[in-house]
């Protein structure tokens, strides 16, 4: 019996732990050791080590940031890479019937994992680029603000009056172009996979829809692409109060090409989405 598979791909903060943590309570094997909690992901990353980490050394190998920070994808793999990756999915075969993981850096791996997983799934979760860098960016300053939340009370109140606005500020001057371009690199690979692969292969979600959508999401992985899973309610999992509400970046964003670049994509992956092919079959 060959093995199911399902890759659970998006930008970052675009869902991915969100939904990687349904489909775990729902059955899904996504990882024998997942990364934890930290504080831009308070429940849990549900990100396999094992891919984390092949995605982080071969970046780090091809002199790129480790998080992902990049805006092409990873052409060339050397071939210790290469068997590292095979032994890695041949592992994950031999353990489990069925599996799936979640990484947000798949997405520049694309290529690769088409190549050694031709039977695989995907399940393109995607979020519009102004919520997306948004809260990439407020994950950044978080970072940075806890160093000043860990001080003295005088020094707190300083911070919280008067500095941390204006620092938030140029945050957002300073990374918004940044991470828009990343945003359209993981979403064009995205793109680009879907392209590549048969009808059949693939779903696309929009993430501010899965409250709405996760019974059909769910029926599609149970009857159309035979996973044995057991529903868990979405509701359950998902926590409105840990979405911030999203700055515009796009006053942020000099550059209008990309922001119409950003826009144009953002319409294409929508059109791909679930709930808009649902629609679309059913004026047929």
């Amino acid at each position: 019996m060959s093995n199911n598979i399902l890759i659970i791909a998006g930008m970052h903060r675009s869902g991915t732990s969100l939904v990687s943590h349904w489909l775990s309570n729902c059955g899904l094997n996504i990882g024998q050791q997942l990364l934890g909690a930290d504080i831009g992901n308070i429940e849990g990353h549900f990100e396999d080590v094992d891919f984390y980490r092949f995605h982080e050394d071969v970046l780090e190998e091809n002199n790129e940031s480790r998080f992902g920070w990049v805006t092409h994808p990873i052409a060339l793999l050397t071939t210790y890479q290469d068997e590292k990756l095979k032994s890695i999915i041949g592992f994950k075969n031999k353990m489990n019937r069925q599996w799936g993981w979640k990484d947000p850096r798949t997405c520049l791996f694309f290529a690769h994992y088409r190549e050694l997983l031709p039977d695989a799934y995907y399940l393109n979760i995607i979020r519009d680029y102004r919520s997306t860098v948004s809260s990439m960016i407020m994950r950044d300053f978080k970072h940075h603000e806890k160093k000043y939340l860990l001080r003295k009370a005088f020094s707190r109140f300083i911070w919280k009056n008067f500095r941390r606005k204006k620092r938030l500020l140029k945050f957002y001057e300073d990374l918004s172009a940044f991470y828009l371009s990343v945003w359209i690199t993981y979403n064009e690979e995205i793109l680009k996979n879907i392209r590549s692969l048969e009808e059949s292969k693939y779903l696309v979600i929009d993430s501010s829809s899965l409250c709405d959508i996760a019974g059909q999401v769910f029926d599609h992985l149970t009857d159309e692409w035979k996973f044995d899973l057991d529903y868990y309610d979405f509701n359950k999992i998902f926590k409105a109060s840990l979405l911030s509400p999203p700055t515009d970046i796009d006053v942020f964003v000099k550059d209008e090409s990309l922001q119409a670049r950003a826009q144009q994509l953002e319409k294409q992956l929508k059109n791909l989405c679930i709930e808009s092919t649902i629609v679309a079959k059913k004026l047929l």
